[in-house]
């Protein structure tokens, strides 16, 4: 379990790297397409198509980090009420649920690239719209192993805490 609580933390800092890296590229590429536009009546006929798509990639990494802190939309109605093991029990039944449908979403994410593929759609200029949309596939992924990864630690410590301890 050490181990992979280490992997899972070296994941989390290269997501981390990567948003800083996308966030500031994208400011930057945002900036310059105003002083062009502005200034020079100019810009990148790719700029705005590329930054759309890197919106999706912050989206997904960001996802796939708040998964791994316990941090993504949840409802916690119970975890409000519940105490002790029965809430743990059903914080596990909800991640289950989770990890099942971003398995779900995976799947479908992944034969909507290969259609985008197949298609040969264009992003911009000679670029497949797919080489920035396998984000989304690769995104639930990772956030099915965070879910699984949540329901793993979960199982482990419910079934190692005594009885009257907590």
């Amino acid at each position: 379990m050490k181990y992979i609580r280490a992997l899972n933390l070296a994941v989390a800092r290269l997501e981390e790297w990567l948003l800083i890296g996308i966030v500031l590229f994208m400011v930057g590429l945002a900036f310059l397409q105003v002083v062009l536009r502005n200034i020079f009546d100019q810009s990148f006929l790719w700029g705005d198509p590329l930054l759309r798509h890197l919106v999706l990639w912050v989206g997904f990494i960001g996802a796939s980090l708040a998964t791994r802190y316990e941090k993504h939309i949840n409802i916690d109605v119970f975890g409000r009420v519940l105490k002790g093991k029965i809430k743990e029990v059903v914080q596990l039944i909800a991640e289950l649920f989770a990890l099942l449908i971003t398995a779900l979403l995976t799947s479908a994410a992944w034969q909507f690239v290969m259609m985008e593929k197949e298609f040969n759609n264009i992003a911009f200029g000679d670029v497949p719209s797919w080489y920035f949309q396998i984000i989304i596939p690769i995104g639930f992924a990772l956030i099915t192993i965070r879910f699984f990864l949540l329901a793993l630690e979960r199982v482990v410590s419910l079934f190692s805490k005594k009885e009257g301890k907590r």
